[in-house]
């Protein structure tokens, strides 16, 4: 991945985040200055102490010690370092104690980030309109929320803590500056050299593998709902064995993916604490060449060897931080154009029906497709009880989404006792609605909670619209509403899906029934019995139903012919 494309993503992340989230990161960053400044007077302070420890007489030879020995009127040499020493161990609990709370501090924001993510790229899907999410791919919808989300989230996580590490080294590499440039300099040179030979030979392998990533996941995802949602065909056509070769295939390249990148992401690591021990053993020597003396070099090289002990880890934490990010770069992309796309702004303006629906001069095509509707026109007058029949691809199904307020013409308008459909009351319209489909969802779950489907659960209204749609005895016969349906409802009957389909569009008590093929699927015998039901429930309401049987629409009081064309009333 291009440096360009690295900060473009920081950029993308940062703008996702919201105004709240600046402030909170705002304060995790000072934390990490904080956090920077006790790291290094923890190494800074370990000089001074070991060299006034090996030459207690040195106290009265600075003038810092010396202040503090005379200011707390301090008996003894040995009462001071004493004292110095229980001071010290409690400076070292407070600043593991502050590496946990801040540790947790940032853990914390970016698992609300990686919630804040999945849940607005959720929101995002469910409000757009059904037509553009009809065109959507689920798998990528799946992903997004979930692996996308968690990725963006880490992403962010491995931006503050470079920042940290980046704080903390550059601290400690200004005290060793100070206490020798040359030495310092010459340290700066061999490591910037092999960070720079890094970031340059296994940045651009994983950058790559973040892409190939991305890719197989799809894959990934893709293959499981087909091969989960099409069970019954995968059994029939005995291709059990072509299937696991799939699975495997892309399992496995999943897993080189991962594999190569925690192999990449930990060379950093080992090539730099190799580099680092034979610098250190290079500095002792330079050390002792220059000063001759071991033991008046020691408080020197042991404040190397500690800030050498804190500076390595914090350079290879930096690069596998750097590394993390390429990697998850595609997953920052991916939920940035996921919640930039558009969304309707619809209102809660209320919408009375006592009246009719009237479509006026409706046009309706679909993109890149002929016009199923040119200039249409029709009138359901309140608890009318209307069929719409034709063949397949006549239409029947678009202008009953049309009607509910699924899809929104893109010439005409619809009114409902007058007052024109909009975004303003599409939401209120919508809600006296109850539709049927022709495939009923159940979700593996309680019959009362398919029913409610989301909703809170009231016991007697659950009870009503059970006994309605004939599932009470049923459900009495079991466990009541708390009788597992399984997933998809394979643990009903396609009559008892379909009951609890009715029952479910009953329980908001709608003024107006929709039956879009609802019951096709069914035997006769069952589709007859639950038309006779419908009927009987519909009769104070509007019902519009969509059917190929001609038996299934005889009792309706119109029945409208959909036609190639739909032109004209």
């Amino acid at each position: 991945m291009k440096q360009n494309n690295f900060l473009k993503n920081i950029s993308l992340i940062l703008s996702l985040i919201t105004r709240r989230d600046r402030v909170i990161l705002l304060g995790l960053l000072l934390a990490t200055f904080l956090l920077t400044f006790i790291e290094t007077f923890g190494v800074s302070i370990i000089m001074p102490f070991i060299t006034l420890a090996t030459n207690p007489d040195l106290i009265f030879n600075h003038k810092v010690s010396s202040f503090v020995y005379h200011y707390f009127h301090f008996k003894s040499t040995n009462q001071f370092m004493i004292t110095f020493s229980i001071l010290l161990i409690c400076f070292y609990i407070f600043r593991a104690f502050y590496n946990i709370a801040y540790t947790y501090s940032l853990n914390r924001f970016v698992a609300k980030k990686y919630h804040y993510f999945s849940y607005s790229v959720f929101c995002k899907t469910i409000r757009q309109d059904y037509e553009k999410f009809s065109k959507k791919n689920l798998d990528v919808i799946r992903k997004n929320i979930v692996q996308e989300s968690s990725n963006a989230s880490h992403f962010l996580s491995s931006f503050l803590n470079i920042f940290s590490e980046i704080s903390i080294m550059l601290l400690l590499y200004s005290l060793l500056l100070i206490i020798s440039w040359k030495m310092t300099l010459v340290l700066t040179c061999l490591l910037a050299l092999n960070v720079f030979l890094i970031i340059k030979g296994i940045g651009r392998v994983v950058g790559k593998q973040g892409e190939e990533r991305s890719k197989t996941e799809g894959s990934f995802f893709k293959m499981l709902s087909q091969t989960l949602g099409n069970f019954k065909i995968v059994k029939l056509r005995a291709r059990e064995e072509e299937n696991f070769k799939v699975f495997e295939q892309l399992s496995l390249k999943r897993s080189r993916v991962q594999v190569l990148f925690q192999t990449f992401n930990s060379l950093p690591r080992n090539i730099l604490e190799t580099v680092g021990f034979c610098i250190l053993v290079a500095c002792v020597g330079y050390i002792l060449f220059a000063y001759g003396n071991a033991s008046a070099v020691l408080p020197i090289v042991s404040m190397y060897a500690l800030a050498l002990y804190r500076i390595l880890p914090s350079v290879t934490k930096i690069l596998d931080h750097y590394n993390t990010m390429i990697f998850m770069g595609k997953s920052v992309e991916q939920i940035y154009e996921a919640l930039q796309e558009d969304e309707p702004q619809e209102g809660n303006e209320k919408i009375d029906f006592q009246k009719n629906i009237l479509l006026r001069d409706i046009a309706f095509a679909y993109p890149d497709k002929k016009e199923v509707f040119s200039d249409f026109n029709l009138e359901i007058k309140k608890g009318e009880k209307i069929a719409f029949v034709g063949k397949s691809g006549a239409g029947k199904s678009t202008l009953i989404d049309l009607i509910i307020g699924i899809l929104k013409p893109k010439r005409g308008k619809i009114y409902i006792d007058g007052i024109e459909l909009n975004d303003n009351n599409i939401k209120s319209w919508r809600q006296k609605i109850g539709y049927i489909p022709q495939n009923i969802y159940l979700f593996d779950g309680s019959v009362g909670e398919n029913i409610a489907f989301g909703s809170k659960m009231d016991k007697a209204r659950l009870t009503e619209v059970a006994k309605m749609a004939k599932i009470y005895d049923f459900l009495q016969e079991n466990e009541g509403f708390d009788t597992q349906v399984g997933d998809g409802g394979n643990s009903l009957s396609g009559g008892q899906r379909q009951r609890v389909g009715i029952a479910r569009a009953l329980y908001h008590n709608p003024d107006i029934l929709v039956l879009d093929e609802a019951t096709s699927a069914l035997d006769v015998q069952t589709e007859s019995a639950i038309m006779d039901e419908i009927y009987q429930i519909a009769k104070d309401k509007t019902l519009l139903v969509i059917a190929h049987r001609l038996s299934t629409v005889e009792r309706c009081d119109r029945k409208i012919e959909m036609g190639t064309k739909n032109k004209g009333s």
